[in-house]
């Protein structure tokens, strides 16, 4: 049997809806270039100066027009004008009606699917009550692309049952962003990531020495201007403190109400290191030694010129933490976590040169010194780069991944490499040719020629892929992993043999 023949399309296509939106706070004039000033005192001026009944008239035209596209639009203009009330003189007190207003004339949608929906991830819910039997739910986070390419991370739900059929669910009508908070800083952990800055380390021993074992981003902006006041007997100091601040603005919890749907909420880009979008999140369930499930996933944080990696960790899809990955295996794009410790560390595949597949093991889930290359021959198909699709799903016959492989015209395929359950720095299987390939009517897309998945699933013997369709579309295929692992075991053992096309 070819590679390809053992994967099944399933007919159904997932598209991107420009009709999911977000609220967003919107600030006139804020990115004017040039050094002018912006716009929005000027505004609220207007919104200051208008009579009261044409206050109430404009605020019902638009909770009218607006309502409905979102599940609690009147919060999301207080918070809106909570945020821009500073610029009102000291004792000013509005009305209801004019503060919503005033929140509102700073508020604006963002289509969060307008460009592309891409590179899913699914991995099982926590929840599997009132599942037929048989059947599994699902999560998915997919990849959503909006105006000036920016990235987020959605959700979709869906089952999969003992046969193998696929169902997704209506996502529902609204798109809802997280709330974000600063995280308490655990000081053990802030000074393991500290220690990849390369920075002055005697400095940022000073910083966190009188921290205690927790503090606050508060605390240390406390701390770091006390350093910031030692310029002349210390070195490095402006940089120390800018690099301590960025790090820990890496850190922070987003959080949605228990009230909405999973599909409906979005992981946008809360830090300056995620300015330009948060992208392709590999999510896995991570069971710890003691039997204990929580949900990671590692995603690339793009601030318009440099890429980092970070970690999300939820056990809810309510409450997601973000955390900074560091270290020299961390480096470049896709990660993917394995689900379990092996040999007692973490493990991950890294792409850390860029270019290639490799593996990284850690006693620490956020640092990552060093990978090691997989060495595996390379085919054509993937002869220009190979990745990750997703972390590795254990078998009784090893970890089984999916890569991606770059080749001729920039064409991405879907292969698999199995590697050893007790030493997964040997590859012990592979396939020759791709198990996915675009097709006739897969070639075109936001970015042509590509299939791409961050992450499969395995049940009941069946292996569920989604997978991206030219960076603007995403499909599901099926594949018996039986099969599939006797044609990477014959390929291996018969790597002189013919090759099926």
């Amino acid at each position: 049997m070819s590679a390809a023949a053992l994967a099944t399309r399933v007919p159904i296509r997932l598209d991107a809806d420009p009709s999911r939106v977000i609220v967003q706070l919107f600030v006139p004039g804020h990115y004017l270039p040039g050094g002018r000033e912006g716009r929005a005192s000027g505004v609220v001026e207007h919104v200051l100066s208008l009579d009261d009944d044409e206050v109430t008239a404009t605020l019902a035209e638009i909770m009218g027009r607006f309502d409905g596209r979102h599940r609690d639009l009147a919060t999301a203009f207080r918070r809106h004008a909570d945020r821009i009330g500073n610029r009102l003189e000291p004792g000013v007190e509005l009305s209801d009606e004019r503060w919503l207003l005033l929140g509102a004339t700073f508020t604006q949608e963002y289509s969060v699917e307008a460009a592309a929906l891409c590179n899913p991830s699914a991995v099982a819910l926590p929840d599997q009550s009132g599942v037929a039997p048989g059947a599994l739910r699902f999560v998915m986070s997919v990849r959503q692309i909006g105006e000036g390419h920016r990235s987020s991370i959605g959700f979709r739900t869906g089952t999969i049952d003992a046969t193998g059929a696929v169902a997704v669910d209506d996502p529902g009508p609204f798109a809802t962003a997280g709330t974000v908070d600063a995280s308490r800083l655990d000081a053990g952990a802030f000074r393991g990531l500290a220690r990849g800055l390369h920075e002055d380390a005697e400095a940022i021993r000073w910083v966190l020495a009188r921290l205690g074992d927790h503090f606050t981003v508060a605390e240390l902006d406390g701390r770091l201007a006390q350093l910031e006041g030692q310029r002349d007997t210390r070195r490095n100091v402006a940089e120390v403190a800018r690099r301590l601040r960025e790090l820990a603005a890496r850190t922070y919890t987003s959080h949605f109400p228990p009230s909405s749907r999973l599909a409906e909420r979005v992981l946008t880009a809360a830090t300056r290191a995620e300015s330009n979008g948060v992208e392709d999140a590999r999510f896995v369930r991570f069971v710890d030694d003691a039997g204990a499930a929580t949900y990671l996933a590692t995603y690339t944080a793009f601030d318009g010129a440099a890429i980092a990696q970070q970690l999300l960790s939820t056990t809810d899809f309510v409450t997601f933490a973000s955390s900074p990955l560091t270290g020299a295996g961390a480096v470049n794009k896709g990660m993917a976590l394995f689900p379990r410790r092996v040999g007692g560390r973490f493990a991950a595949l890294s792409r850390c040169d860029g270019a290639s597949n490799a593996i990284a093991f850690s006693d620490d889930v956020n640092r990552w010194e060093a990978a090691i290359p997989l060495d595996c021959p390379t085919e054509t198909w993937e002869a220009i780069q190979v990745g990750n699709c997703g972390s590795p799903i254990e078998t009784d016959e090893g970890w089984l991944v999916l890569t991606h492989g770059v080749g001729p015209m920039r064409t991405y395929s879907i292969g698999a490499w199995l590697l050893d359950l007790e030493d997964p720095t040997k590859v012990i299987g592979r396939l020759r040719r791709p198990l996915l390939v675009p097709m006739a009517d897969e070639q075109d897309g936001y970015v042509p020629n590509v299939v791409y998945s961050c992450g499969a699933l395995l049940h009941s013997g069946t292996l569920l892929v989604p997978f991206g369709i030219g960076d603007a579309a995403i499909g599901f295929a099926t594949v018996d992993v039986g099969q599939l692992l006797d044609v990477m075991v014959r390929d291996l053992d018969g790597a002189h043999a013919p090759v099926t096309s």
